[in-house]
This record gives structure tokens, sequence and C-alpha cells, in this order.
């Protein structure tokens, strides 16, 4: 783009561990960026990722990677509870920082990262990926235009499967610390994201969670809830990793003129009362895998675009989407789509589900800090 600079840009990638390696496929797919470095506290693991994809610099204490000259980003892939600390600390430190969802487990935590990136100029994005898939985006622009009319109902459902093992797998797992919560906080935020940026902000929740299909954790594994929009619509929540075998994400937007289907990050129907309609059998087949409890990642990306019906809906494409529009902000001093203060409003919503479901009673959008 003219004016634009395009110089490199050197990224450093903070937690080696499931996620790591799909913002690495995600950036080498990106003109002048380049991944300078890792950080891990666990060395062995570092070093082990460094190797896998010949990357030269390797950390191991976050003061060492802060105080690198040549990092210009980072993007933080460590568990939800460490991300405002890091985060702080690399803004302050001059650096650009993204960071993978949630946001945090908290909102003082949000507050602290937004209040960093304010005092410095730095830019900060939130990973909501799926905000830049075709679907999502045509949708979007449908409801911006119209066609849809008002919106009166919006439903959205993360009906996945996790395994006990999959809980057993880190002591951060599970845990109200580290994880912030369970099957709404850490699988479900993505919905609840795109639910909201669809149909509207979230007034009030009336919720109920459970702790039902697996043990040794401290978080729901089953969430539920009612919701009013301030636009006027209603609507439900559901989320859980108890559903074997694991079904893809689907969200529905109905509206007087019309309704529209989200599922497996396609769109599978939008039908308009003027006769319109668009339709798909197709469902990519990595976000299947994930509802199964299986993997995804851009290091599979080729084999999946070679078939895939929708290429826009491959593993990892979105996240190098919003990468660069983070990275055009970065380089324009604009406001990448998913700033702090829109990556706080997903975990707003969580919250107050939370609440409501120790409280028992409806509680309101703000009423939770």
């Amino acid at each position: 783009m003219s004016g634009v600079s395009e110089e490199v840009l050197n990224f450093a990638v903070i937690g080696c561990g499931t996620i790591g390696p799909t913002h690495i496929g995600a950036l080498r797919q990106i003109d002048n960026v380049h991944v300078h470095a890792l950080l891990d506290t666990v060395e062995d693991r570092a070093y082990a990722m460094a190797a896998q994809f010949d990357i030269q610099g390797v950390y191991t204490k976050l003061d060492d990677l802060l105080g690198d000259p040549m990092v210009d980003v980072v993007a933080i892939c460590t568990p939800s509870g460490t991300h405002a600390d890091i985060a702080v600390a690399a803004l302050h430190a001059g650096k650009h920082v993204i960071v993978e969802k949630p946001m945090d487990i908290s909102l003082e935590a949000c507050d602290r990262m937004i209040a960093a990136a304010d005092e410095t100029g730095k830019k900060l994005t939130v990973i909501s990926q799926h905000r830049f898939d075709h679907a999502t985006q045509f949708l979007k622009a449908a409801l911006g235009n119209g066609q849809l009319g008002k919106i009166v109902l919006a439903d959205a459902a993360v009906k996945w499967w996790r395994t006990q093992e999959y809980y057993d797998s880190g002591n951060w797992r599970g845990t109200w610390a580290m994880d912030g919560g369970g099957t709404l906080m850490n699988q479900g935020v993505h919905t609840v994201d795109l639910l909201q940026w669809l149909a509207g902000d979230v007034e009030s929740v009336y919720a109920h969670i459970r702790t039902s299909g697996h043990d040794r954790i401290e978080v729901e594994d089953i969430a539920v809830a009612a919701l009013t929009f301030t636009g006027g619509a209603v609507g439900t929540l559901t989320a859980t990793t108890c559903a074997y075998p694991g079904m893809p994400v689907r969200i529905d937007v109905i509206g007087t003129e019309g309704s529209a289907t989200i599922e497996a990050d396609t769109l599978r129907s939008m039908t308009l009362k003027k006769g319109d309609t668009h339709l798909s059998d197709a469902v990519a087949s990595h976000a299947l895998s994930v509802a199964q409890g299986g993997s995804a990642s851009v290091v599979h990306a080729a084999a999946e675009r070679s078939t895939a019906a929708d290429p826009g809906a491959v593993w990892g494409d979105a996240h190098r989407a919003q990468i660069e529009d983070f990275l055009h902000a970065v380089r324009t001093d604009g406001t990448p789509l998913i700033d702090g203060r829109a990556g706080r409003k997903p975990l707003e919503i969580i919250l107050a589900v939370y609440e409501s479901a120790r409280t028992g009673l409806p509680v309101k959008l703000g009423a939770v800090s």
C-alpha cells in the first residue's frame, strides 16, 4: 500500500506449547516479517521448537528477551493467567504485542494491558481469528447492510470433547488461577466474541455451570446461559467439553428478514425473505478435528487447502489475516480490528456468566469487576 512502511518486523514467540506453531506458521506466510526468537521457561521445549522451525534466538528468561533490541513484536502463547504480566512488561519495553485468547482471566488484568498500550503508544491485539473467517466476514457485512433485518434471536453452541488426559496434561489446566475458567473461558471464548460481534453488545446474562464429565478440575465443563442484547434480541450460549465425540461450533442469527447459520467455520446457510439463499455443504476439516480434541496446525494446512471447498476456511489462514491486520495498524499507526478494548468484551461476558452461576441471579454487564 502506498505510503505504508514495509520494513521487516522481527517477532518473538513466547510460549512453545500447542499454539506456538500456529503463530510461527502464520507468520511465515506474511511478507516482511521474521521469526527472530522463541522463549519458554522449559529450556528443552524452547530448543526443540527452535530446531523444528530453524529459529536461531532462544531465551528462557523474559527480561533477556525484552532486552533484545532486534525484537519488534512479541506473540504471547502462554497459559491464560500469565498474559497480562508478560504483555505489560513487553509494551513498556517498547514491543508491540499479540496475545492469544483469552486476553487474561480478570478484567483488572485486561485493563492493565489496555492502559500500558495507551501509555506506550505500542499496538496490542488479542487473537480472535474467527472474525477473519470468510463466513464471519460475509455475515457481518450482510448484517451491516440490513439484509437480515432487525436481529431478534442469536444462539451459539460449542459442544466439544476433551479427554481426562487433556486436563491432566498440564498442572495449570482446569484451574481458576491459570485457566480462569473451563469450557467457556478456554474453548468457548472465540465463539462468545463472534456472537457479540455479530449480534451486538450483551446487556445481561442468566447462567448455570456444572462440572459433570471430568475429574480433578476446579472449573466447569458445561456452561449454559440465557442472554439479552442491548439491541433488543435474546439468545442462548452453550459450551461443553463433555460432548463425545465433539461437534463443530454453531452460531445461528435470526432476523426479521432472514436467518443465517455458521457451522464449522463455514456459512452453512443464509436465507432471506426476499428470496436470496446462500448454502454450503462443506465444513472445515480442522473445525471438526479441534471439536473432537485433535490438533490443527498450519503445518498441515497445505493438504487441507488442496481438498477444501472453501480455501479461505483452512486452519491458520485466519491467524494470518488477523496478524496482517495488526501489522497494518503497526505500520500506519492505526487501530487493529481487535484491540485491547475489543479483546476485553468476551471476557466480560464470560465473567458475568460465572457470577450469575455463582449467585443464581441475572447479572448485568458492567456489574462484574
